[in-house]
């Protein structure tokens, strides 16, 4: 579109390409509701204040039109969808802008998943932006699929979808001044380096904020976040599939603060999505607890884009990418309409699309278990179970004096004790980890999954070692997925061959089968809203406590992994 066809439209010179008339938009600068024509030229907002002609012309009398809401840290991985199907699930709730993390395909594939990222992005109707993953591999303590030094990073750094370097989770390196994350550091030194940084505060956040890194979205507690917002970071209140974190930050969501808050998901997937919706089901939710909608809606927008970097969008004004929501009312924020860079989003739309070639279709390269390779000693003393805490990532390092049979611990169901295992799925060591977990809710059979954040090999819990090594094998068999196993038998599944982590099928398909999958979860007994992705955290590493040293340092001498 050029230049003068936007001041012609914007001055009523021309009929618009399309004007909204009868409605009224939120202003988040003022927080008003005003009543007025919105014009559109291409891909920008040309005029509103005023009345226009259009070559299309809408008429949303009776509704409101809001900013395009911005999902500020994901990973489209864990929607368990590509990102062409993100784009059709998501996009029609308003979401028109996801910075995105590939920091899941990374780790199996490498700068391949990246690459896949980018291709994806170019096509997509939604801007999907991306941040050039930080932590690849996550953790020295498990084995990932590749690993990503700042030397195959830096040559995607000024691609045009690329924003920054992603979620910069080694914070204990970062502190220690480990030479693998201050090269990564130095490099981005200027531009945007996102945070991940649970629990730290005092002089552990201080080192770690010099760094240059200026965004959390791991905030768990309102104190949490107001010592990190004290401290300049921009706090991404998270809502997804398993880190539920609004309720505990809505004291923090005012207007005063707004400024320096964003909304994200993290990860949530196309069930959860169909059921309650993307962000604007974080912004109902908020304004049905109290919140103020002008706070609120400023997070899912002009707050989002300003941390990010991107100064063309998030209000509703002449010159502003024509990233439109009109929404029946502020406090139920349901999606009558959707505008992406001024385009009418519809099927017609997604249609136009160019299809992206799916990567890591043989990324599962796991041996084949039996049941005696779950077996776990018997000890007299206290042995490390892993505690699940409903909601949260984050889990506790727990001590129990197990029963036994033989000379093998067994699993405890009074105490909600069973079997945990990561299996090494990427084809370099056979690796295979036991342990217990606690908190799961199951009584028989077995759950697993190649969906192991953050190295993604094979994650299995389960009561009956013969069900664990029946759903392990079979997801080798189904090029990975998760897999449900009761008595014998598969009684559910879904495959996810793309990187082990995304299905082929439309979101609708994985939707109604991840209906059906946590049918048979539900059946073995689990208590959990997500079991699944339940199962894909709980091979991240245990951290018991942080404590700062004399030094100013995180002890971190006390981490934990199961085995």
């Amino acid at each position: 579109m050029r230049l003068e066809t936007y001041i012609d439209q914007g001055t009523g010179r021309e009929p618009a390409d399309i004007v909204l008339k009868g409605g009224h938009f939120y202003d988040l600068v003022t927080g008003e509701l005003v009543q007025s024509d919105i014009a559109i030229c291409g891909d920008r907002i040309v005029g509103t204040g005023e009345a226009y002609r259009g070559q299309t012309e809408i008429d949303i009398s009776g509704q409101i039109v809001v900013p395009g809401f911005i999902d500020t840290h994901l990973h489209i991985e864990s929607s368990l969808v590509t990102p062409h199907e993100f784009d059709r699930c998501v996009l029609p709730y308003g979401v028109t802008t996801a910075i995105c993390d590939p920091h899941e395909i990374a780790n199996v594939i490498g700068t391949e998943g990246i690459q896949f990222f980018l291709d994806s992005s170019l096509e997509t109707i939604m801007d999907i932006r991306v941040q050039l993953s930080s932590c690849v591999p996550a953790t020295h303590l498990e084995t990932a699929g590749a690993d990503l030094p700042i030397e195959r990073l830096l040559p995607f750094r000024h691609r045009p979808k690329v924003i920054g370097l992603a979620e910069f989770m080694n914070f204990p390196g970062v502190i220690h001044k480990d030479p693998v994350c201050m090269a990564k550091l130095e490099a981005f030194q200027g531009g945007h380096i996102d945070g991940h940084a649970p629990l730290l505060s005092g002089l552990g956040l201080n080192g770690y904020l010099s760094a240059g890194i200026r965004t959390e979205h791991e905030c768990t507690t309102a104190e949490e976040a107001m010592e990190k917002i004290r401290k300049g970071m921009h706090i991404l209140v998270r809502e997804g599939s398993v880190s539920k974190d609004l309720h505990a930050l809505m004291p923090i969501i005012t207007e005063r603060l707004s400024p320096h808050l964003a909304l994200c998901t993290d990860d949530r997937n196309p069930l959860d999505i169909a059921e309650e919706g993307h962000l604007d089901f974080i912004i109902r939710t908020a304004i049905a607890h109290g919140v103020e909608p002008l706070a609120i809606y400023r997070a899912a927008s002009i707050s989002a884009a300003r941390a990010f970097g991107l100064k063309d969008r998030g209000l509703i004004a002449p010159g502003w990418r024509a990233d439109l929501v009109v929404v029946d009312n502020l406090a139920n924020c349901k999606a009558q309409m959707v505008f992406s860079a001024g385009r009418l989003v519809n099927d017609e739309l997604f249609a136009t699309r160019k299809p992206v070639e799916p990567v890591g279709l043989d990324s599962v390269k796991a041996r084949i278990v039996k049941a005696a390779d779950f077996s776990v000693p018997a000890r007299q003393e206290e042995q490390p179970v892993i505690g699940v805490l409903p909601g949260k990532i984050i889990t506790e390092h727990r001590r129990f004096r197990l029963p036994s049979s033989g000379n093998q611990s067994t699993v405890d169901l009074a105490n909600d004790i069973i079997r945990v295992a990561v299996i090494e799925r990427h084809g370099k060591n056979g690796n295979h980890a036991n342990g217990f977990v606690q908190g799961f809710g199951l009584k028989k059979g077995a759950i697993a999954s190649t969906v192991g954040h953050d190295s993604h090999n094979i994650c299995v819990v389960g009561v009956s070692e013969e069900d664990m090594a029946l759903a392990a094998n079979r997801l080798g068999e189904i090029r990975g997925g998760f897999v449900v196993v009761e008595d014998g038998k598969v009684t559910g599944e879904i495959a996810l061959p793309v990187a082990g982590l995304m299905s082929l099928e439309p979101y609708e398909t994985v939707r109604d089968i991840l209906h059906e999958l946590r049918k048979a979860a539900y059946a073995l007994g689990t208590t959990l809203t997500e079991p699944f992705l339940q199962v894909a955290f709980l091979p991240l590493p245990v951290i018991p406590h942080l404590k700062i040293s004399d030094k100013g340092m995180v002890d971190v001498d006390k981490f934990a992994l199961i085995g």
